[in-house]
C-alpha cells in the first residue's frame, strides 16, 4: 500500500468532505455509536477486531473532519491528522467487504454500503490506499479492459461449443463482467446457456469492446477515471440498438443502475435487468421450461450487491421453485440480511483469510440444514466459496451458480 509521508501539511490544508454528497455528510454526524451495527458485520465474525468497526471507522473520519474543517479549526487553524490515525482508517476501510449489511439496520438510517467507497476515495487522494494489489487495477484497466490484466481476445474464451454465437446487434444485450468471464467462468456458460434455451436473441459486444463496468475501481476507491471509461460502453451498446442490457453480476447491475447515468449524463439509452428477473419473464411466457427433475435440497444465497444493492431477491427463488423436485431451503438469515460471502468490496485478494473464514460460516449453515448445494448468483462469491469448500470438512455441499445448475434442467431449442 503507498503510504505518504507524515507532513502535517497533507492533512491540514485537505478537504475531507469534498465529493461527499450531503446525505453521507449527514449520515458521519448521525452515527450515535449504538453498536448494534457490531452483530451484523462479517469483518467483525472473524476477527473480533472492534477498532476497525463501522461505527469507529465513522468516529475517525469525523474526528479528521473537525479537526482540520470545524469549528475550532476555523477559528484557531486547522489541527494536524497523524500517521498512525491515517493508517489506521486505512486498514479499517479496506478490510470492509462493503456488504452494507450494518445500514442495513442502522436506525440512523446510515447507507453503509455506498458510503465507504467514498471514504475509501477520500483516502486514495490523500495516497493511503488503495491496497495491494489493488493498486494496479486503474492502470491494468486502461490498458486490457479489465481489472485481471488480462488479454482482451481472452474474454470470451469460455464460450461452450454447444451453443450458438451472440448477435453483434440486437435489443437485448448481455454483459458478462470482469469476474465472470475470467475467474467464475461456469457462471458465464450457465448464462449463455439460458439465454440459448430461451430461445430469444440476444447480442454481446466483441471481447475488445466490453470492457469493465467500474464496479471494482469505484469500490475500492479509485472514482477518477470511471467516467471516461464507461461512457464508449455505453455508446456502444446504444448505437448497435440495445434496448435492454442484461448481466447475472449483482456488481456490474448496481454500478450500472445507479452510477453509469450519472456518468452518461442522464438517463440511459437502455434498461438495465438482472439475468434472473429476464430468465422469470420467460418462464412465466413460456419460453423457458424446466424438462428435468432435481430432487435435491438446495439453498439460495442472496449477494449482497443483489439484495441490499439493488433489492432483487425474489426472482432467482422463482427460478430455482420452478425446478422440479428440488426443495429450496432458505439460510436463517436472508434476504436483505443475508450474510456475505467475504469476496466483496475487491478485497477478497487482499484480505483473503477473513473472506475464506466468511465464507465457511454459510458452508457449515448449509450443511447443518441438509443441503446439497449452496447455490450462488455473483461471480466473486463463486470464486471465493468454492475456494473456501476446496478440501474443507467433508466437502458433502456442491456450491454452484444458479444458471450453471439450471442450464442443466431446462429444455434446449431443437438441433442444439
Amino acid at each position: 500500500m503507498p503510504i505518504k509521508s507524515n507532513n502535517p501539511q497533507v492533512t491540514e490544508n485537505f478537504d475531507f468532505t469534498s465529493g461527499l454528497a450531503k446525505r453521507q455528510l449527514i449520515e458521519l454526524d448521525a452515527c450515535t455509536r449504538c453498536g448494534a451495527c457490531l452483530t451484523q458485520c462479517p469483518v467483525q465474525d472473524v476477527t473480533g477486531d472492534t477498532s476497525i468497526s463501522p461505527p469507529d471507522k465513522i468516529a475517525l473520519f469525523r474526528t479528521m473532519i473537525q479537526r482540520t474543517q470545524g469549528f475550532q479549526a476555523k477559528f484557531m487553524g486547522p489541527a494536524n491528522v497523524s500517521e498512525d490515525e491515517l493508517k489506521h482508517l486505512s486498514r479499517a476501510l479496506w478490510e470492509c467487504t462493503t456488504c452494507g449489511r450494518c445500514g442495513e439496520m442502522c436506525e440512523a438510517g446510515i447507507f453503509s454500503q455506498r458510503l465507504w467507497p467514498f471514504l475509501r476515495a477520500k483516502m486514495v487522494e490523500l495516497g493511503y490506499g488503495p491496497w495491494e494489489p489493488q493498486h494496479m487495477m486503474e492502470k491494468v484497466t486502461l490498458e486490457t479492459g479489465n481489472v485481471y490484466n488480462q488479454p482482451a481476445a481472452k474474454r470470451y474464451d469460455w464460450w461452450p461449443a454447444d451453443t450458438p454465437k451472440y448477435q453483434e446487434e440486437g435489443e437485448i444485450a448481455y454483459y458478462t463482467g470482469c469476474t465472470t468471464a475470467y475467474e467464475s467462468q461456469p457462471m458465464a456458460i450457465g448464462d449463455v446457456r439460458m439465454l440459448h434455451a430461451t430461445g430469444v436473441p440476444y447480442m454481446m459486444l466483441p471481447p475488445e469492446k466490453e470492457i469493465c463496468c467500474g464496479f471494482p475501481l469505484f469500490t475500492s476507491g479509485q472514482h477518477k477515471i470511471l467516467p471516461d471509461l464507461v461512457r464508449p460502453v455505453i455508446k456502444d451498446y446504444a448505437d448497435r440498438g440495445v434496448k435492454t442490457l442484461l448481466s447475472s453480476c449483482p456488481c456490474c447491475c448496481n454500478i450500472m443502475t445507479r452510477d453509469w447515468p450519472q456518468w452518461w449524463g442522464g438517463k440511459l439509452p437502455f434498461k438495465i435487468r438482472h439475468m434472473s428477473q429476464f430468465l422469470v419473464d420467460q418462464l412465466k411466457a413460456g419460453k423457458l421450461k424446466f424438462t428435468k427433475e432435481f430432487k435435491e435440497k438446495i439453498v439460495y444465497d442472496d449477494p449482497c450487491y443483489l439484495a441490499r444493492g439493488v433489492g432483487i431477491t425474489e426472482e432467482p427463488r422463482e427460478l430455482l421453485r420452478a425446478i422440479p423436485g428440488a426443495q429450496l431451503l432458505e439460510f436463517k438469515e436472508n434476504r436483505e440480511m443475508a450474510r456475505c460471502c467475504g469476496a466483496g468490496g475487491a478485497v477478497k485478494k487482499v484480505f483473503s483469510d477473513n473472506a475464506i473464514k466468511m465464507a465457511r460460516i454459510s458452508i457449515d449453515e448449509a450443511r447443518q440444514m441438509g443441503a446439497k448445494k449452496m447455490v450462488l448468483s455473483c461471480p466473486a462469491c463463486f470464486q471465493k466459496v468454492n475456494e473456501a469448500n476446496a478440501g474443507y470438512a467433508d466437502q458433502d455441499v456442491d456450491v454452484v451458480d444458479i444458471n450453471q445448475l439450471c442450464s442443466q434442467l431446462v429444455a434446449r431449442p431443437a438441433g442444439a
